[in-house]
């Protein structure tokens, strides 16, 4: 099935493949109930198209989790009762999901690529590049992760689930909330057999790691009631209900003795194992200290940039790119009058604390921060016109991340627009830290959350009618989507969006902190650096604070190869578009360029190269 993701332990992996084969996209459930109806009981032969909507979408419905996190199932959910249950990890189902890819893989080959259209062609190479991908993985590498760490482990993404995902607003779905609870223990008891597998491979997470989890289960554990974000989230939305005292009062009760009874003995448990095998933690910070550490990495690489280039090649990019830029910068810097006294990284740091450059902490402060930005998306809308053959017909607006998640969320993110048009595109700002917002740096985040970044590049693939379900929601990389939104940044910055030599400064600083990951992410898990090399260079080289440098550091060393996919992109769309440039002269067009990038969805970077040399090649001939 194209949508079942292999055993793994709960909500990590959960969350990413949602979004591999969602993005930011949701569906509206008269479209997925009949679209699995008719794939599911079509009695003609499937067209490849066909084929892959009915593995999206029968994956779909296996997944309790996914479909509440679209929605659109729960008017059904009296019959499919799909929000009271969460999936429980099993070994014999994860061989299972591996012999289905198996046999999908198969059935891609056979279709004759002779037979099929232009874009079916480009849809069948994306899917077996991805199926290949995952059975390869699961073939040889399924032990190499650390299910349970610090920034998304299952111990963690469970909690936030039902949170943040699962909907309280009836009884029914209050008491689906206690049942899905009352399955915690049930999800880490499967937890725990994946681990028990690991164990026997002799791969466990790095120290910090144990030291990280160990601490939150602990503090999970011993939580009173009142603290506790199931409880306390739980009860706010009760709140919100029309229900008897009464009523809310029984709720709130067998909420608490699911607490008390499912929830803590299955953090318990997985405390028990990270304390049992605390003397067994990995020494070293690399994946190249796992066993085939090596070729599992290079297979992370693969996946994640949708290339080639080997570690080596990537860290050596990344090593230019950063000498580049920090050129630059020194170049912005004294043509602003500054003294080059100093690193740029530590530059950088000054000049973010500048007052001159931050806004008064009054009370409306966000007020005014989110109408700025709202007017610079109205600007880079209308000045990227002229580069652009189609623009997106959903709007998009600027938001002030909600102040119940603004103190771990991220500077900024895009949350795409409804498929049917009732929602808009929003680009969230993060505005608790008054010094998260200088104003150098606005319009740079702005690019890429916005216009003509990730808002462009969503909006006009859902609202791409040639593309098919599979081709929106099957399949999503973000050396592709990032690379694109890094991309655009530089965009501004070449056709005159940016405002003055400061608003460049912002672009260089964001292009220095990807950059930064490619010399970072390779140098610990290929050419062994420790934890602590790696924050110390990108402590020079970014100006980051002390904590911001460690919690990046620590993502990418549970997290390998994902975070060299940004840039990686970015460089590839940026060679395409010169080697276009130098093939075609003064035929190349900019917004044709543009239209080629993105009137095929999301692809792998190797198929972009593909669309563009068929493009030089037909415009040759």
């Amino acid at each position: 099935m194209i949508m079942k993701y292999y055993f793994k332990p709960s909500g990590n992996y959960f969350m990413k493949n949602l979004l591999k084969y969602f993005g930011y996209a949701c569906l509206t459930g008269v479209a997925v109930v009949s679209l699995f109806m008719v794939n599911l009981f079509l009695m003609k032969p499937f067209s490849i198209d066909q084929f892959l909507a009915k593995e999206l979408v029968v994956g779909l419905v296996g997944s309790p989790e996914t479909m509440t996190y679209l929605g659109v199932f729960d008017d059904f959910n009296a019959v499919l009762k799909h929000n009271q249950k969460l999936t429980i990890p099993s070994l014999q189902e994860s061989e299972e999901d591996h012999a289905d890819q198996i046999k999908v893989l198969r059935t891609l080959k056979k279709y004759d690529a002779a037979k099929l259209t232009d874009i079916q062609k480009i849809t069948q190479k994306i899917a077996i590049f991805d199926i290949e991908n995952d059975i390869n993985e699961f073939d040889n590498f399924r032990y190499h992760s650390y299910p349970f760490n610090q920034i998304s482990g299952g111990h963690l993404n469970l909690v936030e689930f039902m949170t943040d995902m699962h909907p309280v607003r009836n009884d029914r779905e209050a008491a689906d909330y206690i049942k899905r609870v009352k399955l915690f223990d049930e999800v880490f008891a499967g937890d725990l057999l994946w681990l028990a597998k690991q164990k026997e491979q002799g791969i466990f997470a790095p120290k910090f790691v144990f030291d990280h989890v160990i601490t939150q289960l602990e503090n999970m554990v011993a939580a009173e009631l009142s603290d506790d974000p199931l409880y306390q989230v739980f009860e706010r939305k009760l709140s919100d209900l029309e229900m008897s005292e009464d009523k809310k009062n029984t709720l709130l009760s067998e909420l608490a003795d699911a607490i008390n009874e499912n929830v803590k003995p299955g953090f318990q448990s997985v405390l028990d194992y990270m304390n049992e095998n605390y003397n067994s933690a990995n020494p070293y910070h690399g994946v190249w200290s796992l066993p085939d550490g090596e070729d599992f990495y290079a297979a992370r690489l693969r996946s994640y940039t949708t290339t080639n280039y080997s570690a080596e090649e990537i860290h050596q990019i990344g090593l230019g790119e950063v000498a580049r830029i920090s050129s630059r910068m020194k170049e912005i810097f004294t043509e602003l009058g500054y003294t080059l006294d100093k690193p740029v990284g530590a530059m950088m740091n000054e000049l973010n604390e500048d007052p001159q450059f931050l806004y008064a902490d009054t009370p409306d402060r966000k007020e005014i921060v989110i109408a700025d930005y709202n007017q610079m998306v109205k600007e880079a809308e209308e000045a990227v016109k002229p580069y652009f053959n189609r623009l997106p017909i959903s709007p998009v607006e600027v938001r002030a991340v909600p102040e119940y998640s603004e103190q771990t969320a991220a500077g900024g993110y895009y949350q795409s627009p409804s498929l049917d048009g009732t929602r808009p595109g929003v680009f969230y700002a993060n505005l608790y830290d008054i010094k998260q917002t200088p104003t150098f740096g606005m319009r740079t985040l702005t690019f890429h959350e916005a216009v003509p970044g990730h808002h462009f590049q969503i909006a006009l693939n859902q609202e791409n009618k040639d593309l098919t379900l599979y081709r929106k929601m099957g399949y999503r990389t973000s050396a592709f989507t990032e690379g694109w939104a890094l991309y655009s940044e530089q965009l501004a910055v070449e056709v005159g969006m940016t405002k003055n030599l400061l608003d460049e400064l912002g672009v260089l600083q964001s292009e220095m902190f990807r950059a930064n990951r490619l010399v970072v992410d390779t140098g610990m898990h290929h050419k062994r650096w420790t934890r602590e090399d790696a924050m110390k260079y990108m402590k020079e080289t970014t100006g980051m604070s002390d904590t911001e440098v460690r919690v990046e550091i620590e993502r990418y060393i549970v997290w390998p190869g994902q975070a060299t996919s940004y840039k990686m992109g970015m460089l590839k769309i940026l060679e395409l578009r010169e080697k276009a440039k130098q093939a075609l002269g003064e035929q190349f067009d900019l917004k044709t360029f543009h239209s080629i990038v993105l009137d095929q969805g999301i692809v792998p970077l190797f198929i972009l190269e593909d669309l563009i040399d068929d493009w030089i090649n037909a415009s040759n001939n």
